[in-house]
């Protein structure tokens, strides 16, 4: 099966973002401990500090993120922190390069 990608794009409230970055390092800090290997997962704050882009690689599809506490915790307040709510887009890579470190 080929590695799932996806790209969700979100805004929140200003007066969400504290709590927002809150939950969302709480969500990394359970990634650190658990470290699924099947899994890709970088989040970027745009200049206008509310709005978020994660980029999403699964290679075993949606399951895994399902599995991690923090993520549910964190996705079941999300809705209700946002001005715009998450917006999913399914990606398909043409190409990629990487350097080795």
């Amino acid at each position: 099966m080929a590695a799932q990608q996806v790209m969700i794009r979100w805004k929140v409230t200003a007066d969400a973002l504290e709590r927002h970055q809150e939950m969302l390092q709480t969500v990394y800090a359970e990634l650190e401990s658990v470290r699924p290997d099947v899994l890709r997962y970088d989040t970027y704050q745009l200049e206008d500090k509310v709005t978020f882009v994660s980029f999403v690689e699964l290679a075993n599809g949606p399951g895994v993120l399902g599995t991690l506490d923090a993520f549910q915790r964190y996705r079941a307040a999300l809705d209700a922190m946002c001005e715009e709510p998450p917006s999913l887009t399914a990606l398909e890579c043409v190409g990629r390069y990487a350097a080795e470190k």
